[in-house]
Formats: C-alpha cells, sequence, structure tokens
C-alpha cells in the first residue's frame, strides 16, 4: 500500500514551505504519517548536510534557491517517485515480514510478543557494523537507503513500524538519553526495543520497571514522556542534526527545524515535551524570528511544563536555561538555574548508563563554571582600571555592572554551595562514585574567586536524616516510593522533621533572598532548601517546613549531602583550605543505601576527564 492521493497531492515539495505544508495537513488528521514525515526530513537533511555537494552533481534530485537573491542558499526539491519507492520500499518490508495472524492480541492493545516481532525486524535489517553515534542516521531514510539507525531512531522506527502494521496503541517513550516503546491499553505496558550507549548489548522485549526502580536518571523514575503522535512527529522535528561538520551547520536544515517546532507549539503539541521546548529556545535565540515569544520565556515554559507533567523530575530544561544565561553572562541566573538542575539530580542514584548526564555536570562544574567566574574576575578587573572612560560605555552600563558584581554577591555563592550539595547527594546510596579529585581541584578555584567576606554572609544550615529502623527492610531507602508525588514535601511528610542545628537562629524573622534563580521558582523555598510551591504550601499548612531566618540581606542554604555538612565551617573559612576540601569531597560516602554494592575507597574513575568539552 502506497501514499494515499491527498498526500500525492502535495508533492513535489519546493523550499521549507513545501515541507512546513506537508507537515501541516498531516498534524491536523488522527494519525500522521510518521514514515512518510521521517523519509521527507531524512531526504531533505541527507542533501544538506551529509552529502552536501554541488546541486548539478547529484542526478535525479533538483535543488531551488530558497532566496532568489542567493543562490548559494539551495534547497532540494522532494519529488513524489523518489519518495513514494521508499515509503513502499518500508511498509513493504515490514509487512512482509510479521504476520499478524500468528500474534494474539489482548482486548485494548497489543501483546508483547508482536511487538518484539517488530523490533526484531528493524534489529535485523540494520548493518551488522557500524559507528553507532554517528551524526544523521535517525531517520527512515537512513535505514531505507544506508540500513543505519542510532539507538534513538531504531526505537521510533518501531514506533513507525507498527503504525504501518495497524497497531496505533504502541507509541514512543522518552526519557532524557533514551527511548523504548509504551504498548497496551492506555499504554500501561513497556518495552525495551534498541540498545543505550556506546555497545550492542540491549534488552529488548522487556519492561523498563527495574531501571525506573532503581532510581536511575536514564528511567526518570517514570516520569517519562509518553508520547502520542503528534509527540513523535515532534520527536523526529528535534532529531533534526544540521552539522555539516564540527564547525558548520546547513542554515537551511536550521529554518526547517525551527519552523517546523513553531508549527508544533502553536498547535499544543510541546506543551509536554520540555525538552522540545527547549530546543525551539535555543533556536530562537540564534536566530529570532520576529513576533515570536523571548527565547527566556519559552525557556521557562519549558521548566513549567517539567513541573507540571514530570514531578519537576526532568533535569535539562534547567540545563537548557542554564545555557542561555551563560551565553548572556547573567552569572547569577546561570549559576542559580545549574543548582536547580543539580537539586532535581539529588533524589537519582548513579548507574553507569547515567553516563551522559555525569558528563554534563561534570563539564559544567569543571569546565563552564570556572571559565565563567574565571571571565568574570578578569571583567571586574577591567573594569575597575577603566572606569574613568566617560560616556563611551554608558550604554552597557546596566550589564556590565551586573557582571562587576557577581563575585560581590553572596547569592552566587549560594548558587554554587547548592550545585555542589546536589552533586554530592547524588552519590550517596549510589552504586557507582561520582566525585574524585578532578571535581575538587575546581570546587577549590571557584571557591577562590569569591572572596571570604562574600562567603560569610551565606548562612549555611545541614538537614539531618531521619534514623533507619533496622527491622523495616521496606523503608532502607528515605527516598523511596516518592515517584508520583511531590518531592521535598513527602520527604518532610513521611518523616517528621528533624530538629535543626543549632547554629540555625531559632525563630522567624525578615524573609531571607530568594535562592532559586529564575529556574527554579517552585523547587526550592526561599532558602534554597525546600522545593515545595506556594499552592502546596499552603495546602498543607498544618505541618509548615521548618525556614530558618537570614541575617539581614543574606541568603541561607540547607546542606542535605553529608559531604557538604562536613565542609560547611571550611567553605566560610576566611583563608580556603584546599587540602581539607579536596580530603573532604573525594572521601567515600558514608551513606549507604538498599541494594548499594560495596565500593572500594578511592575507586573514582577518570575516563570522563579525557571526553572533548561541550560548548554552551
Amino acid at each position: 500500500m502506497g501514499l494515499r492521493s491527498a498526500q500525492k497531492k502535495l508533492f513535489p515539495l519546493r523550499g521549507i514551505d513545501g515541507v512546513v505544508r506537508l507537515f501541516e495537513v498531516e498534524l491536523q488528521k488522527a494519525e500522521p504519517d510518521l514514515a512518510l514525515l521521517s523519509l521527507v526530513l531524512g531526504f531533505v537533511e541527507h542533501f544538506l548536510a551529509v552529502n552536501r555537494v554541488v546541486p548539478a552533481n547529484v542526478p535525479g534530485v533538483r535543488f531551488e534557491p530558497l532566496d532568489p537573491g542567493c543562490p548559494s542558499s539551495c534547497f532540494p526539491t522532494v519529488e513524489l517517485g523518489l519518495l513514494s519507492a521508499l515509503y513502499e520500499r518500508f511498509t513493504a518490508q515490514i509487512r512482509g515480514a510479521v504476520d499478524m495472524s500468528q500474534y494474539r492480541r489482548p482486548a485494548g492493545g497489543s501483546g508483547r510478543e508482536l511487538v518484539k516481532k517488530v523490533s526484531d525486524v528493524i534489529w535485523n535489517s540494520l548493518s551488522r557494523s557500524y559507528f553507532k553515534d554517528r551524526a544523521h542516521i535517525q531517520s527512515l531514510f537512513s535505514l531505507i537507503t544506508g540500513t543505519k539507525l542510532d539507538s534513538s531512531g531504531v526505537a521510533f522506527a518501531v514506533v513507525a513500524a507498527c503504525q504501518v502494521l495497524g497497531l496505533r496503541d504502541v507509541h514512543l517513550a522518552l526519557s532524557e538519553d533514551h527511548a523504548w516503546v509504551i504498548f497496551g491499553k492506555g499504554g500501561e505496558e513497556t518495552a525495551e526495543v534498541t540498545w543505550h550507549g556506546k555497545g550492542n548489548e540491549d534488552r529488548r522485549g522487556q519492561t523498563v520497571s527495574a531501571g525506573v526502580s532503581e532510581r536511575s536518571w536514564l528511567y526518570l523514575k517514570g516520569s517519562y514522556l509518553k508520547c502520542n503522535r503528534n509527540m513523535e512527529v515532534a520527536f523526529m522535528v528535534c532529531a533534526i542534526n544540521p552539522s555539516v561538520d564540527l564547525h558548520t551547520d546547513s542554515t537551511e536544515l536550521l529554518q526547517l527545524q525551527q519552523r517546523l517546532l513553531w508549527l508544533l507549539c502553536e498547535r499544543g503539541d510541546l506543551d509536554r515535551y520540555p525538552m522540545a521546548l527547549g530546543t525551539l529556545a535555543d533556536l530562537e535565540d540564534q536566530d529570532p524570528m520576529p513576533g515570536r515569544e523571548s527565547p527566556l520565556s519559552i525557556h521557562l515554559k519549558a521548566v513549567e511544563s517539567a513541573k507540571k507533567y514530570y514531578n519537576n523530575e526532568h533535569i535539562y530544561p534547567f540545563m537548557f536555561l542554564a545555557g542561555y544565561h551563560y551565553r548572556h553572562r547573567n552569572v547569577r541566573e546561570a549559576l542559580g538555574a545549574w543548582a536547580e538542575a543539580s537539586s532535581v539530580m539529588q533524589d537519582y542514584n548513579y548507574f553507569r548508563e547515567d553516563e551522559e548526564i555525569y558528563k554534563e555536570f561534570f563539564d559544567i562544574a569543571n569546565d563552564v563554571i570556572p571559565t565563567l567566574l574565571k571571565e568574570t574576575a578578569a571583567a571586574a578587573e577591567s573594569g575597575e582600571e577603566g572606569g574613568d572612560r566617560g560616556e563611551a560605555a554608558e550604554k552597557d552600563q546596566p550589564r556590565q555592572a551586573a557582571a562587576l558584581s557577581a563575585l560581590q554577591d553572596p547569592e552566587c555563592f549560594a548558587h554554587l554551595l547548592r550545585f555542589y550539595d546536589g552533586i554530592c547527594k547524588w552519590e550517596e546510596g549510589s552504586p557507582t562514585p561520582v566525585l574524585h579529585v578532578g571535581w575538587a581541584t575546581y570546587l577549590v578555584q571557584s571557591l577562590s574567586r569569591l572572596d571570604a567576606q562574600v562567603r560569610q554572609k551565606v548562612t549555611i544550615i545541614t538537614k539531618e536524616p531521619e534514623p533507619q529502623d533496622d527491622d523495616d527492610q521496606s523503608s532502607d531507602d528515605p527516598r523511596e516510593g516518592r515517584r508520583r508525588g511531590p518531592r521535598r514535601e513527602s520527604k518532610l511528610e513521611d518523616p517528621p522533621p528533624p530538629p535543626l542545628q543549632a547554629s540555625a537562629p531559632p525563630a522567624q524573622a525578615a524573609p531571607p533572598k530568594k535562592v532559586g534563580g529564575e529556574g527554579g521558582g517552585r523547587r526550592r523555598s526561599a532558602t534554597g532548601g525546600v522545593r515545595v510551591s506556594e499552592s502546596e504550601g499552603k495546602a498543607r499548612g498544618a505541618s509548615p517546613s521548618p525556614t530558618p531566618p537570614a541575617p539581614p540581606g543574606g541568603p541561607v542554604v540547607t546542606f542535605y549531602s553529608e559531604k557538604m555538612k562536613g565542609m560547611k565551617e571550611l567553605l566560610s573559612a576566611a583563608k580556603v583550605n584546599s587540602s581539607a576540601i579536596k580530603l573532604q569531597l573525594t572521601a567515600q560516602s558514608q551513606v549507604q543505601m538498599k541494594r548499594q554494592k560495596a565500593t572500594p575507597a578511592g575507586d573514582y574513575t577518570l575516563s570522563f576527564m579525557k571526553r572533548q568539552r561541550k560548548t554552551l
């Protein structure tokens, strides 16, 4: 079965407008044709990024300039004959390999054996040997023409194949670094259909319940995206890779991706897709379209989406927001967003499969933040030297003043402390260590950028864990079983709130400054310690959170990790004791959670230090 007559009438697709029109028509249907749309995007990406050659050298493919005044800006015309042949080849391959009569289909959905069979068909059609993480192999065009797919591309191909077979209950499930499928009545069943990471090891056909119960970031403790068809279209749009090489992007692909994401956003199809909103915001930051929302407002919308629909379990909305502030040199806001990301991370356990988010935090702690503080310090010195330049720099005065005052801002130090406290708490109870001496070196360097007077303006309090009952095997992990409810709130409600240290002021005084930054207004309170929204706090007034006051004008930070509690005095000392801080930060965590494997002291991998740095 080939393309429908209504679909054929839209061809040939000329320029970006032609492709956008096809997507617009398909998105109006209850079942947009995933295979067709993926083949179109793959075709366009191939000739704009993979095989970007002189148009005359491509037989059978016509190119037309996007702008008549700029002949070098060319876009391949998508002809009906070629796309129809690719489409028929994919559908025939799937229908010929799966005999639907051999599989029982329970009422209301598909069976696990059938889903596994479809994944086998896609899996067995791939080349036996190729680099699984290479670029531009995410679409069905790559599968049909080159028998290559990346990890998430395999999961998408399985969903598209199930749609070809009429299995409308099979949908894509997405975490922030992995993909699988959901099926059955209400999408309650899950099945792995692809690999994760660099190896070929896979768990195809198995559920993801083990990963969810382990509290690994890879499965987001169950707060993953359960896509509908339009969100699956958004996934393929987000997967567009505009890179021509390491230093060049295709402007045509960037424009196409931006137009398609706006089409989806205006329809409301991105409301439950925080990473897609972050991608759109980054595109708007690079090349804003007139009359659209600001990039910052889109980033904040992504953060709110993660909070509203996914229990605030997602990391990347805060990473996107921090990247935006970093590029605009909003030091305090960037540190605040990274602190919020770390606050989310602290309630996960670290496993080897979470390597990608480890790399992100490692780069931020050991490259991005030190560089940002170094540049800010250099700007402060140059500002002091050039203070008598007259009216020449008055236009940049507000922004420059903010940059120059960042190192004198105690809230910046408070955000830095919250960032490291979250990392240390993430390590506690994890089967794999996180911190090593490389982290400690850059922590000391970052602390040295801040004067002792600034650091001493921050009040540090500690939250002691509740003692565990040895006879209660079901509550070895005080963080267990909080996937469905509000994070910090349930942590305070399940056990009674412990008494604060004697160092905390005893009575409520003037409210302290807000430490949460722009990205995390709901995750932590103004103290940076308890993540409860205003509405939640009012609804649970019978058990108010113990919020200590701050000295006038100074922020308050609550430490949850044992390592940061041990460094409390060191962090505010007049002189930074680098040796003591390094010993404390790299010590093996003393908080043991259930199912934790014994880890030899000092077994901290250095392999991640060798990876190429990412840029924000």
